[in-house]
């Protein structure tokens, strides 16, 4: 049997190869990402490595509120000289001093811009002294409240040299200095991790970094002669309490270089959803192949069983090709996945300046999730179409032609209830609101994919008849469009490939539809601003504007109103999400054309809130009730919630006083800034007038609202493109298995072609009949594809309400090329098969058995 076996793999070698391509992509995605975040994060591990060496152990405050929506960093908590003596007095302590080290310096450039990043934070810091990590290069240490000293690597980006000028950005306003010296990190590093460091006099740094002399951000403490760090560790922590962190420096360099991980992460997770494509589509691809070859080797399975052979002896059989195709597969795909791992991990380094790549090396978990993949989704594949060799009767042998297609009514039953679960689930999540209506949605759309699937079948022949009219002018279509209806369950297997991939990218392509749909009308029907000053996506919260300038800008001959915001994170209740704050409420609501939902919105007065409709239901409050609110800076507030308006994307989030933001929030200067213009003026004209006033906030740009509904457009044309890529990669599977199953469909037609050509069907007319036949099948495919994924994508968009998306919206463009796609793919994908038919020899093909 085994023998037969192996005999049976190598005469359908091309087959089997069609049908491992798709593992082998899948393979490469998933290698690939465990390789690249392997190399890269051991490059991470060696660039932090001894960046904390001169720290025997740093002691700080957890910050109040731990920032992890939207860009804002969390702002520490100032530490007094009083707990520097608490912690010096602890056992094992030998000394201890205050410093400051905190994000949010930005030095500008001598073209007035913010100094380009290399993937690090900025950081501001007080001037402690040379160590063994750190030392002056060039000039001497800052000594006066006007000089600062900066690190190699802002001084290559930037172009600084000792004694030229800098401006840096702060929690205050613009500010400019004198470098007098250049310092560098041991082993010739001019950054760590592509940071940027301007060191301060000490109480320059307090002021500006801390909003507060005698204030520092951590007490770092050497050890006593013969005390070990671990027991002094305990001792701080013990003695601190629970509102500090006690850490050594081989944590703090963890901590960094854990931090650097978050883009390869996501890189890591982009190459992963790839691999979940192709394996989800090869899934497919894999059981058709197998399902067709059990079909045409009916006989020859027949024979083995009259034979002798048992029905495990059959499984097993069938299991043993495709585990031998799927380790085939594996091996390929790890090879492939190593280089696009190594690849990567170059590209992204390159990006990161100071960043060297490790040594490359292939971890174990690739190796083991490698063949997982690629022999268990092989073998899973498999095993339907092995136990249908199982059931093959010995009789069978005497039989002329392999069984006809039959019902598989435990796969409709199985896809029926995966169809209706799923259903509820998304009907669940449509009728609640904020994140667990998305919660109920994304298993809902899940279930109910597979459902759809497994149900594909029940409307494969009235679909592909249907689809297949526009061909049946002609003999070859009305004869291709038989051959694609002949065996539903097949196409319906051949369609699911390119029904998946389709289905997927139109969910998404729907999503970011309605998302732009709701920005775009937002902007357009709502906000009455002719200009913004705001800055790029994504950089919403550390953005900075002098209020100075904006006072400036409200003086302007031809400015009516300006509504300038402010925003941060902070815990509303126990969740944290971002607030905001407006400095002038009033001209605000005018300017973005709020309208109260509940309550009254119309005053912001001290110790209330306002929040929009969908915040208020999420966190279960209503006009009346208690809120507390704990933000960056101070002490938990407890508010009253005023009001509550529809929803608005660019206000979705709770509302608290400006003058509670100017103490609470990490930034109290403003990060947006909205102008309307008097009745009669240009904008134009206006224009030039307020980017004068606010050159001293480089950090915005002042646009029309048209260009700022652009902006937003870029970042969802960028998740389009990574949505386009996932679609080539279904098709690239697509086209292998339309290939597959036409292939071997001519293979299975021999003799019905012979007879065809024997009666007059010309070569052209036997490609042309090929032709169609794919055509109809990616088109089924496609169609079906284009309808689950809308209506997916309408729902997760509906769920999504709490978000900001107000409107729901179709790509209709995209649509249309999706379906052209998959026309052109049908074609390219019957090439090879068509031309094959058309050489069939005619009088070998009508007398083969």
């Amino acid at each position: 049997m085994f023998k037969a076996t192996l005999k049976s793999v190598l005469s359908r070698k091309l087959r089997l190869l069609l049908s491992g391509l798709a593992v082998v992509l899948g393979v490469t995605f998933v290698s690939g990402a465990f390789v690249l975040q392997d190399t890269l994060g051991r490059s991470f591990d060696a660039q932090f490595a001894g960046a904390y060496d001169d720290i025997d152990l740093q002691v700080a405050a957890k910050p109040r509120v731990d920032a992890g929506v939207g860009d804002a960093a969390s702002a520490p908590v100032g530490l007094d000289a009083g707990t520097i003596r608490e912690v010096a007095g602890v056992s094992g302590v030998g000394t201890a001093h205050g410093e400051v080290r905190v994000e949010g310096a930005r030095a500008l450039g001598k073209d007035g811009k913010v100094v380009p990043g290399t993937g690090g934070p900025r950081y501001g810091k007080s001037w402690t002294g040379e160590t063994s990590l750190l030392k002056l290069r060039e000039g001497k240490a800052p000594g006066q409240a006007g000089e600062v000293a900066i690190n190699a690597g802002l001084a290559e980006k930037g172009h600084f040299s000792v004694g030229d000028s800098i401006a840096v950005l702060t929690g205050e306003p613009k500010r400019t200095f004198t470098v007098s010296g250049v310092f560098g990190y041991s082993g010739d590093r001019d950054s760590i991790g592509g940071e940027q460091t301007v060191a301060f006099t000490e109480p320059v740094a307090q002021r500006l970094m801390l909003g507060k002399t005698g204030e520092y951000s951590a007490v770092t403490v050497t050890l006593a002669s013969g005390a070990k760090a671990a027991s002094v560790q305990t001792a701080l922590k013990k003695e601190l309490g629970g509102g500090f962190e006690v850490r050594t420096g081989e944590e703090l360099s963890k901590k960094s270089a854990d931090r650097s991980r978050d883009v390869l992460d996501l890189v890591t997770q982009v190459l992963l959803g790839f691999a979940a494509v192709a394996v989800l589509v090869g899934v497919f691809l894999i059981i058709n192949t197998f399902s067709i070859i059990i079909a045409q080797r009916m006989r020859e399975l027949a024979l083995l069983r009259a034979l002798g052979a048992s029905r495990r002896q059959m499984i097993g059989s069938v299991l043993l090709e495709s585990m031998v195709i799927g380790l085939v597969a594996a091996v390929v795909g790890l090879g492939l996945g190593v280089g696009l791992g190594a690849l990567g991990a170059s590209l992204l380094a390159d990006s990161m300046a100071g960043l060297e790549v490790a040594d490359l090396a292939v971890p174990a978990s690739a190796v083991i999730v490698s063949l997982l993949v690629g022999v268990g989704v092989t073998m899973l594949a498999a095993l339907f179409p092995a136990l249908r060799a199982a059931k093959v009767p010995p009789i069978a042998v005497i039989r002329a032609a392999a069984a006809p297609d039959r019902k598989h009514r435990k796969q409709t039953w199985t896809g029926s209830i995966l169809l209706v679960v799923g259903a509820g689930l998304l009907l669940t999540g449509l009728m609640g609101s904020g994140d667990a209506a998305v919660s109920a949605v994304l298993p809902g759309v899940l279930l109910a994919f597979i459902g759809v699937a497994l149900l594909t079948p029940l409307i494969s022949r009235p679909a592909v008849w249907l689809l297949g009219g526009m061909f049946s002018r002609s003999l070859p279509g009305q004869l291709g469009r038989r051959n694609s209806a002949r065996n539903p369950r097949r196409t319906a297997i051949t369609a699911s490939a390119l029904m998946i991939g389709v289905a997927l990218v139109t969910t998404l392509s729907t999503v970011a539809a309605s998302a732009k749909d709701s920005v775009n009308n937002e902007i357009s029907g709502k906000l009455t601003s002719e200009l913004v000053a705001m800055g790029d996506i994504g950089q919403g919260m550390s953005a900075s504007i002098d209020p100075a300038a904006l006072r400036a800008v409200r003086g302007i001959d031809g400015v009516d109103a300006v509504a300038a915001a402010s925003f941060d994170t902070a815990k509303v209740g126990t969740a944290t999400q971002t607030v905001s704050s407006w400095e002038d409420w009033k001209a605000a609501r005018g300017l973005l054309s709020l309208r109260a939902e509940a309550g009254s919105i119309d005053e912001l007065a001290p110790g209330s809130v306002l929040m929009n409709k969908n915040t208020a239901e999420d966190r279960k409050v209503k006009v009346g009730d208690k809120v507390t609110l704990q933000l960056q800076r101070g002490e938990r507030r407890t508010y009253r919630l005023a009001g509550t308006f529809e929803e608005m994307a660019l206000a979705n989030s709770v509302v608290v006083p400006w003058a509670d933001a100017t103490e609470g929030f990490r930034y109290a200067q403003p990060s947006q800034a909205y102008i309307k213009l008097a009745p009669g003026a240009s904008a134009a004209s206006v224009q030039p007038r307020v980017e004068k006033a606010l050159r001293d906030s480089p950090e915005v740009t002042v646009q029309s609202k048209e260009k700022v509904a652009e902006k937003f457009n870029d970042g969802f044309d960028m998740m389009l493109n990574v949505v386009q890529a996932l679609l080539a990669v279904a098709m690239i599977i697509a086209v292998l298995g339309i290939v597959n199953t036409l292939a071997l469909s001519v293979m299975e037609r021999t003799k019905e072609l012979g007879a065809l050509r024997a009666i007059g069907l010309g070569r052209g007319q036997t490609i042309r009949m090929i032709m169609a036949e794919s055509v109809v099948i990616s088109l089924f495919g496609a169609v079906l594809g284009v309808v689950v994924g809308s209506g997916f994508g309408l729902a997760v968009a509906r769920s999504m309400k709490s978000q900001g998306v107000s409107r729901l919206s179709l790509p209709w463009a995209l649509i249309a090329v999706y379906l052209v796609g998959a026309a052109l793919v049908g074609m390219l994908a019957s090439l090879g098969p068509a031309r094959r038919g058309a050489r069939l020899n005619v009088l070998r093909a009508v007398t083969q058995e």
